[in-house]
């Protein structure tokens, strides 16, 4: 059940749910989670957009996004870390229009500590939401 924010200036994507919408979708398919409710429902993006001036590195440049991906921990392992920070980049220099942006993204891997992934109002393992995936398809197939 990850949860991806974006940060960056206003105006720095003319849309911003399709942006969301592509990222959480990607990173279900490099999780390689099975595309089912619960994880479809619970896999999502926020776009934040600040205001002018919030952002600036050490010369003042402002002109950054950040992206922080919070998934359960020993989700990604490194092959899946590479290419969510490959695509990422990729998929929000493109939805900004601008091919340079890719070297002002930045790209934060999180893992939730063991038993501190909240769903459903419950602090859950890891354990505990593999078997409520295996229960959801289970269901699902009837």
């Amino acid at each position: 059940m990850p949860m991806i924010d974006v940060y960056s200036n206003a105006g720095t994507f003319a849309d911003k749910h399709a942006l969301a919408k592509r990222l959480a979708a990607t990173l279900m398919e490099i999780e390689q989670v099975p595309d089912i409710p619960m994880f479809r429902s619970n896999t999502a993006a926020f776009v934040h957009e600040l205001p002018d001036g919030a952002i600036a590195n050490v010369d003042g440049g402002g002109d950054y996004v950040r992206v922080q991906v919070l998934t359960n921990a020993g989700a990604l392992d490194r092959a899946k870390q590479l290419a969510v920070v490959e695509r990422f980049t990729a998929i929000v220099a493109e939805a900004a229009g601008d091919a340079s942006l890719a070297e002002r993204t930045w790209v934060l891997l999180t893992e939730a500590v063991p038993g501190g992934w909240g769903l459903y109002g419950h602090a859950n393992t890891n354990e505990e939401l593999v078997a409520a995936a295996r229960a959801e398809i289970a269901r699902l197939r009837g």
